[in-house]
Formats: structure tokens, sequence, C-alpha cells
């Protein structure tokens, strides 16, 4: 492995890694990191004269892929914005949640009313909502396009009497 000053290892990726790299960069990562999971795993090379070759070839195809990418998550971001979804709760005599709202429900709530297919890490909630009420919330797709939508979390009373104003 080809070794900077201070012993990490020079890879070229080869496929986007999450938190280090697009596919076509060159990344300084510690040896065992390299040796452990991004070679094995095929996601990167180890960078020398003719992996250099690579990178151009690499880099081209990512921005290709970017801006298919791109348009995709404008789409998804188009479909999303402005939404409010209902999630119904339990909750106790004094109006206090049991338990709270998930991400993974929140994904599940995102599928099952608009058949988008989201991964929990693409909605950013700092902790559980463990509040009734009405809650914005991001959802953050390829290539930093982000949409903002709402969530209602509402008692099953609550819902029930909204279910009889709008019968009204």
């Amino acid at each position: 492995m080809i070794r900077g000053d201070n012993s990490m290892a020079q890879l070229l990726l080869i496929k986007d890694v999450e938190a280090l790299g697009r596919s076509g960069e060159i990344v300084n990562v510690k040896p065992g990191f390299a040796r452990n999971f991004l070679l094995p795993q095929s996601l990167a090379v180890i960078a020398d004269k003719n992996t250099l070759r690579m990178q151009e070839r690499l880099k081209a195809e990512r921005e290709k892929r970017a801006v298919a990418d791109k348009k995709e998550s404008e789409a998804v971001a188009m479909q999303i914005e402005g939404m409010t979804l209902v999630q119904v709760v339990k909750v106790d005599q004094e109006g206090h949640m049991y338990g709270s709202v998930t991400v993974a429900e929140i994904v599940h709530l995102i599928q099952d009313h608009a058949k988008i297919e989201l991964e929990k890490k693409d909605i950013q909630l700092k902790h559980p909502i463990k509040t009734t009420g009405v809650h914005s919330l991001v959802v953050k797709l390829k290539e930093g396009v982000t949409a903002n939508f709402n969530l209602k979390v509402m008692s099953e009373e609550g819902y029930r009497a909204s279910l009889e104003e709008q019968k009204a």
C-alpha cells in the first residue's frame, strides 16, 4: 500500500462510501480500514500510477450518475414537499403518549401514503417524537436534495373527533 507521512493508506474509491467519499476520489484511510473493509468489499483499490487512469473514467461515470440521482431525488422531493401525514397513537388520561413515533414508523407512513421507498437514514430526526401535535420533518435525499413535510401526531380520541367533524 502507498503510505503517506502519517502511515495512512492512499486508495481510489470505486464506489461511493458514505462519510468517506465518492467514486473516483482518492482518499487517505487507516491501513486497517482499507485492509479489512474497503478492499475486501471491492469499494476501493490501492492508488498507484495505473489506477490514476481509472480515476478519470470513474469520475465521468460518477458525474453521469449524479445528474440522474439529482433528477430522481428532485422528483421524489416534489411528491414529499408540503405533505402532511397523520400518525394515530395511544395516550394516557393526561394526554402523554405511550412510547414514541420512530423513524421506522415515519418511513412506513411515507411508503403507505405516497408509495415512495425511503431508508431510515433519509429522515432527519434528532430524537423520537414523544408529543402529540404537528411536527415539521426533513427528508434528505441523494445529491443534497431535501424536502420538508409535516407529521401530525394525534391521539385515537382526537382522530375519531376529526373524522366526525369531516363527516358533518
